[in-house]
């Protein structure tokens, strides 16, 4: 093990050219199996900016550089107290955060010989270390007022918005469809990426908080919306995105053609062992899979398929890998663990007689950027040819599925069926009902769950400031 003040000399003395991948790949060895050394070693690299460029890049604005000075002197309960000012869910985002397009690739030591300061994985430590050792939030000061906020919805949003509440002494109820809180930390994101009991573990610590939740509880259906406007000082939606995008080619309702999230939610279930309804197990066991997409939900799938004990899986992109939307070391983890990629593909038609039997694609090349500034795939005339597989699982991303509801109280929606609500307003992320606010998938669009938190807790200090808590 390097001594810490030895990280930058060893840092020059590797070659300069050496590829990023491998300098990590090395670092990666050095650090196998991660301890409170390691966590202090790694801490200490941090130069502390003048400018935090960390800090800027976390959609949360961890206070990063000021707890790493903490685990570099090995005091973890404070740098726990710090990160906890920040995130609703530390532990979550050190192991599901894209940090490599993040803090970590903002790191102004990225592009040294070792890399960026794996801020992560330091993350993910210090908080494992302060649950083992029975640490829990102190939110003993906390006077309680008499008003109280309904949540919909259990995902990151809803938990950071009730974390942000109760520490300001308003009583957060959580109303949940779903078997356990979460929203997709728990069926969406597979177990070999987010074990499940990390998020039992975090229920606990919120309910320890007085934090109250209702699972198996649909809005509109189990309780009446009208109910929690007549009960609540105020609401919050944060009902995630759960639609997903079709392809609209021929075939794509052939059986064999599975959801991408049905797929994965599915298989969550069933680990856990869950009633699977209505989203039913899928086993991809002996079957050659193409998935279809190029983000970490796609990757989540094709892992998922290997893991399952497909034959064979194949990701699909109608783009070339350096236009892929999803982590860089998602992409590297499917390779590693045999998925093959297929580029510059765009799926026509799905074929088959009375089932899948095969994807016809055709080839694309990368043409001028479209108005989001991402190169366009134009299609190669003539290029087409059949993929045979046994299964296609279509991971174009999802939309919100407002329920119908939505109309009877004046919470609008738009052309995507987004709900209208911005940080910008005089109570950020208040909806065009004054007593409702929203926040996470269900206003940006699908994205990072740690934007979905930071946008509930700035949903959470909107509600404070209209109840004048």
């Amino acid at each position: 093990m390097p001594n810490p003040r030895q990280f930058l000399e060893l840092n020059r003395q590797l070659p300069e050219k050496k590829a990023a991948n491998e300098r990590k790949q090395e670092f990666s060895e050095i650090y196998s199996e991660f301890k409170l050394e390691d966590a202090m070693a790694q801490a200490d690299r941090c130069l502390h900016c003048g400018n935090p460029y960390c800090e800027f890049a976390c959609p949360v604005h961890n206070y990063i550089p000021n707890w790493l000075k903490l685990v570099s002197e090995g005091n973890i309960m404070e740098a726990v107290e710090i990160s906890h000012k920040s995130n609703s869910l530390p532990e979550m985002c050190g192991r599901i955060s894209p940090q490599d397009r993040l803090c970590e690739q903002a790191c102004t030591l990225e592009d040294t010989n070792f890399g960026a300061v794996t801020i992560g994985q330091i993350e993910k430590f210090i908080t494992d270390t302060a649950f083992a050792a029975g640490w829990t939030p102190d939110i003993s000061n906390v006077v309680m007022t008499d008003k109280k906020v309904a949540i919909i919805g259990g995902g990151p949003a809803g938990i950071a918005a009730a974390d942000i509440l109760i520490r300001n002494g308003v009583k957060p109820v959580v109303f949940e469809k779903q078997p356990e809180i979460g929203g997709l930390l728990t069926f969406g994101i597979p177990q070999f990426k987010l074990d499940k009991d990390i998020v039992v573990r975090r229920r606990q610590i919120l309910e320890g908080m007085g934090i109250e939740f209702h699972v198996n509880t649909e809005i509109g259906k189990d309780i009446q919306f009208q109910t929690l406007l007549d009960e609540y000082d105020a609401v919050f939606l944060g009902m995630g995105t759960y639609k997903p995008m079709a392809g609209r080619f021929p075939g794509e309702d052939l059986p064999g053609v599975e959801k991408a999230l049905d797929f994965l939610i599915g298989n969550v279930k069933n680990e856990l062992g869950m009633e699977q309804k209505p989203e039913p197990f899928v086993s991809m066991a002996g079957k050659k899979v193409v998935v279809l997409g190029g983000g970490d939900t796609t990757m989540d799938c094709t892992r998922t398929s290997i893991r399952q004990g497909a034959d064979e899986v194949f990701c699909v992109y109608r783009r070339d890998e350096a236009n892929m939307p999803g982590s860089r070391a998602e992409v590297q983890n499917a390779k590693e663990e045999g998925v093959q990629f297929k580029f510059n593909l765009a799926p026509v038609e799905v074929v088959g007689n009375g089932k899948v039997e095969g994807i016809k694609v055709i080839e694309t090349r990368m043409g001028e950027p479209d108005e989001n500034g991402r190169r366009r795939a134009e299609m190669v005339e003539g290029s087409e040819r059949i993929i045979e597989c046994d299964s296609v699982i279509v991971a174009f991303g999802f939309q919100p599925n407002p329920p119908a509801w939505f109309k009877d109280f004046n919470i609008e929606v738009n052309s995507w069926n987004g709900v209208v609500a911005s940080d910008k307003s005089l109570y950020p992320f208040q909806t065009t009902n004054p007593k409702i606010f929203a926040g996470g998938d269900m206003v940006r669009g699908s994205s990072l769950v740690v934007e979905a938190i930071a946008e509930g807790r700035s949903a959470a200090e909107g509600i404070l400031d209209y109840l004048e808590v």
